[in-house]
This record gives structure tokens, C-alpha cells and sequence, in this order.
């Protein structure tokens, strides 16, 4: 079982979900936890019967929202605490210390920190990992609309002296109005289409489905997205 911190203030919700269609495409059995305050699943994701916390599927994921670690999962789903879960990969959105600690992703495969560079997706952002003890591996996944070298400069700026060592690739995402339109009107209908989303978007998709896929190249990722667009 692979566990994968995205990190952050801003909203990573439909960017889990679509990584996670990606990678049921590839016959893996992926649970997305949202265990951010804000709890936006909730209400993105349809659900039968709602409560304070509920695991629901979704086009083949199953989404978690509301427990604040991995044991209280457990419980939820009568399996013992030092059994795993039945899950290939666990996809984990988190945006305070202490769900980084509740869900112990100091431990993670991978954690990816999610940002635009507005004051406050950043320095809140940052604030998450403010208490860190030991140094945390972190992979940028940077949503800007010009892409720009100062921006990233001022990230790392703004992280000085914060126990982080970033990896040195970075993975972009565009801030087009395009997408977003498709991004809302896939919630609207309550479905996962990748279609109309840009190129460069599906680009920072393929990036983050073949780390976690591992032996899966860069080309047979980009084909199964065509595959899902297509209904396949």
C-alpha cells in the first residue's frame, strides 16, 4: 500500500480525484482522503447518505472524508488495526500539522506541496509545515498562470529555514479559465471528464500518475487518458 500526502492550502480536491481516475484505469484500487478542514469532498463528490464520516465511491474510488487518521478508518470498516487497508494506493489531502501527523505522512512514499502564489496559498500553505522536527522530502506541484522563475524563487524564499528538502523537478499546472470551466462543470454533473481540460493540464496529470504507477511509462499513462476520455 503507497500513502501520498498532497499538502497544502489550496484546493487540491478535483486534481486527487482526477490523479485517482487515472490510476483505477490502471486496475489500482485507490482511496482519496479528504481530511482537510475545509472538507470540500463533501460536497463535490456525491454521496448516498452523507454523515459525519463516510467512505462513498465515485467512478471507482472510494473517497473518505471526515476521520482524522487511518485507525479510525480501520474501525469504520471493522478491520483489524494492524491489518493494512485494502488499498493499492491512498491519496491523502491534508491541510494543517496536525493531519500531517494524524496521518503520519512523515512515513508517506511521496508528498507532493500544492500551491499558487498568492500570499495566501503560500504563506498558509507553508504554515502546515512550520513544526516540522525532521526534514520532510517535498515535490512542488506549482498552479500559476505565467510560470515564472521569480515565483519559484520566492517560494523557496519564503521556506528558508523550514525542515524541507524540495526535490528538484517541479510539476506545473496552468491557471486557465478553461479549465476551470471544465473543472466546475464536471462537478456540476458529477463526473469525471478529462476531454477539455488543456494539454498542459493533462501533462501535470501524466507526471503525477507515473510516479505513483512507477513502472508504468510516461506513454502508456498518456494513452490511458485518451482510453478515459473516450469511455473506454
Amino acid at each position: 500500500m503507497k500513502k501520498i500526502g498532497f499538502i497544502g492550502a489550496y484546493d487540491k480536491t478535483d486534481l486527487i480525484i482526477y490523479v485517482a481516475k487515472i490510476l483505477t484505469a490502471f486496475n489500482q484500487k485507490v482511496l482519496v482522503v479528504d481530511a482537510t478542514m475545509m472538507q470540500k469532498a463533501r460536497y463535490i463528490v456525491p454521496a448516498m447518505t452523507p454523515t459525519t464520516t463516510y467512505i462513498t465511491d465515485f467512478e471507482d474510488i472510494d473517497v473518505a472524508v471526515g476521520f482524522p487518521n487511518l485507525e479510525k478508518m480501520k474501525s469504520y470498516l471493522g478491520i483489524a488495526e494492524e491489518q493494512e487497508l485494502d488499498y493499492n494506493v491512498i491519496l491523502i489531502d491534508i491541510d494543517s500539522i496536525e493531519g500531517f501527523r494524524n496521518f503520519e505522512l512523515e512515513t508517506a512514499q511521496k508528498n507532493y506541496f500544492v500551491t499558487s502564489f498568492d500570499n495566501y496559498s503560500l504563506k498558509r500553505g507553508l504554515e502546515i509545515l512550520s513544526d516540522l522536527q525532521t526534514p520532510v522530502s517535498l515535490t512542488k506541484v506549482l498552479f500559476s498562470k505565467e510560470m515564472l522563475k521569480e515565483e519559484d524563487d520566492y517560494l523557496n524564499f519564503l521556506s528558508l529555514g523550514y525542515k524541507i528538502d524540495w526535490n528538484e523537478y517541479r510539476i506545473y499546472f496552468p491557471i486557465e479559465s478553461g479549465d476551470l470551466s471544465v473543472i466546475y462543470e464536471n462537478q456540476r454533473v458529477s463526473k469525471i471528464k478529462l476531454k477539455k481540460l488543456s494539454i498542459p493540464y493533462k501533462d501535470g496529470l501524466t507526471y503525477l500518475a507515473q510516479e505513483m504507477l512507477e513502472n508504468t511509462s510516461e506513454a502508456n499513462v498518456r494513452k490511458m487518458i485518451k482510453l478515459i476520455e473516450k469511455g473506454i
